[in-house]
């Protein structure tokens, strides 16, 4: 009489189990806890010195999606926060770097030379020369997702439109000086005068086609060709 044989279970390997149940974290918890504590501190002193208004400008929108995006460990957010910033904050350091050696170039970084705003708010400020880095390793855990492109766009455009509608224009007097006018610079670079080599509605048409063309097209196109795809 032949007996079926008898099969030998197989032991679960952790890999198998990793692919069965729930995706292994791809970010470590560490790098999550201290981000979010650095921007636990910043937003309420940020609100207490700047006021709300402050949170329009791309590189603090990017700097909140970003932790929303790695709690999530979601690609897409934080593909939009590196194809919006990547570029612009590497102009922030170069004024910076220029402003600190007595080179005045675009003024974006007059601020943190203003001795009227505490040093430890313009300390914090210095994020924007340590964000983008923060990116770079990020899209290489997460990959990059190709529709941040046309969502950081749209959101840029959102946030252009409110501030050059709702917000202080450049030159604008206000009781605290240190609340932010020309907010993502829609009159020009110059926050004491707006700029007048154009008719200014014009001027943010021109504006936010040189944001898409210039920072946020190429930079998608980078990204593209240096990062894996990310995964849906």
């Amino acid at each position: 009489m032949n007996f079926p044989k008898k099969t030998e279970a197989k032991q679960a390997t952790p890999e198998a189990i990793g692919q069965s149940g729930a995706r292994k974290p791809r970010l470590p918890l560490a790098a999550k806890v201290v981000y979010t504590g650095f921007v636990a501190i910043l937003v309420p002193i940020y609100f207490r010195d700047y006021g709300p208004t402050n949170f329009l400008y791309f590189c603090d929108v990017a700097l909140l999606l970003t932790l929303v995006g790695m709690w999530l460990e979601n690609s897409l957010l934080i593909s939009m926060c590196s194809v919006g910033i990547l570029l612009p904050q590497l102009l922030w350091l170069i004024d910076f770097g220029g402003n600190f050696v007595g080179i005045h170039t675009t003024g974006m970084t007059n601020y943190m030379f203003d001795a009227s705003i505490p040093l430890f708010t313009r300390g914090l400020s210095l994020f924007h020369g340590w964000l983008p880095l923060l990116l770079v390793w990020l899209l290489a855990r997460v990959g990059y997702d190709q529709r941040a492109l046309p969502a950081w766009t749209a959101l840029a455009v959102l946030l252009v439109l409110i501030c050059y509608f709702f917000m202080p224009p450049a030159g604008a007097h206000l009781a605290n000086p240190n609340i932010p006018v020309n907010i993502n610079y829609v009159y020009g670079f110059n926050d004491q005068d707006p700029q007048h080599w154009l008719n200014q509605n014009l001027y943010v048409v021109v504006w936010l086609g040189v944001l898409a063309g210039v920072a946020f097209l190429p930079t998608h196109w980078v990204l593209r060709k240096i990062y894996q795809p990310a995964r849906r």
